[in-house]
């Protein structure tokens, strides 16, 4: 197996494939696609068509075939969680301080200030999607973000795209969220942990996807108390129930991301919820303590 290694959107991009003299191609294949979606819905660039169209709600904008796509990816999550993963929480999250990438966020050595937001609460079914025409619209008030799908969609389809064309299993990982595509005659060795380095465990995976979700990844002070990333739409904060971090395989990387994300905000009720919907999960709680839901594919610990 030979791997491809680089840094963008803020995290550790891996490609790793069968075969030596594809792995450049392979790689570039992935960042042309990563490239293609930041131009589409990257909260963080002004010309993105998401913001584009999150600064002319009311009104709907024309967008491409690919925001298209992923606006419906995210309301689908929305739809399959009842609501747990909204991705009309966009004004929430920059109002808790998270208005720039990540770095820049992390690089503020000040708290950050939480800022009242006078708008509507936070409601995927409020989003127009006009398939006929190609427009999306969300209400005033409301902000569109991605960030729950979106990464992990790009993983999918990247692997998707990279089996397609090369022949290849292939193994694409983005910022921990993780895609396999192709036949392995052995399963890909894949360590999980809430953080980059922390303690964690190496799982089996030869088809469909991982992803963690984590309060303490992207943390920063905001109104006295630690911020985070994932919001609960619930209470327009981020969460703070007894899921810190929550690791899901699925069949695909982006139902994967949907359910780690909405396991931090079912809390208590993550379990419970979880086994239904047929993925397996590893859930630490605030005192971290682990607890696997499902079969759950571990393979060794990990120190």
């Amino acid at each position: 197996m030979t791997a491809r290694t680089w840094q963008d959107w803020s995290c550790t991009v891996r490609v790793v494939v069968g075969r030596a003299d594809v792995a450049d191609d392979a790689a570039a294949l992935v960042a042309t696609l990563m490239a293609d979606v930041e131009r589409a819905v990257s909260r963080f660039r002004a010309d993105s068509e998401l913001e584009r169209v999150n600064d002319a709600a009311p009104s709907l904008l024309a967008v491409s075939p690919l925001t298209l796509e992923l606006v419906e990816t995210a309301l689908a999550a929305a739809a399959q969680t009842e609501g747990a993963v909204d991705p009309t929480v966009g004004h929430r999250v920059t109002a808790w301080g998270y208005d720039a990438d990540v770095q820049a966020v992390r690089a503020d050595p000040g708290e950050r200030v939480a800022t009242v937001v006078d708008g509507l609460h936070p409601d995927w079914r409020q989003v127009v999607v006009d398939h006929d025409l190609g427009r999306v619209g969300v209400p005033r008030g409301l902000r569109l973000d991605l960030g729950a799908t979106a990464k992990a969609w790009t993983a999918d389809e990247g692997a998707r795209r990279v089996a397609a064309r090369f022949r290849q299993p292939v193994l694409v990982e983005i910022g921990g969220d993780v895609a396999a595509a192709g036949h392995v005659d052995e399963p890909w060795s894949v360590r999980v942990a809430e953080t980059a380095g922390g303690p964690g465990e190496v799982v089996g995976l030869t088809h469909g996807g991982l992803a963690t979700s984590s309060t303490l990844a992207r943390a920063w002070r905001a109104a006295g108390r630690t911020a985070h990333h994932v919001i609960d739409p619930r209470t327009g904060a981020p969460t703070s129930g007894p899921v810190r971090s929550a690791t899901v395989w699925a069949p695909s990387c982006r139902e994967a991301n949907t359910f780690s994300t909405a396991a931090l905000v079912w809390g208590a009720q993550a379990a419970a919820r979880l086994e239904p919907a047929g993925v397996a999960a590893r859930l630490v709680g605030d005192d971290g303590a682990v607890r696997h839901v499902g079969p759950w594919p571990t393979q060794e610990r990990a120190a």
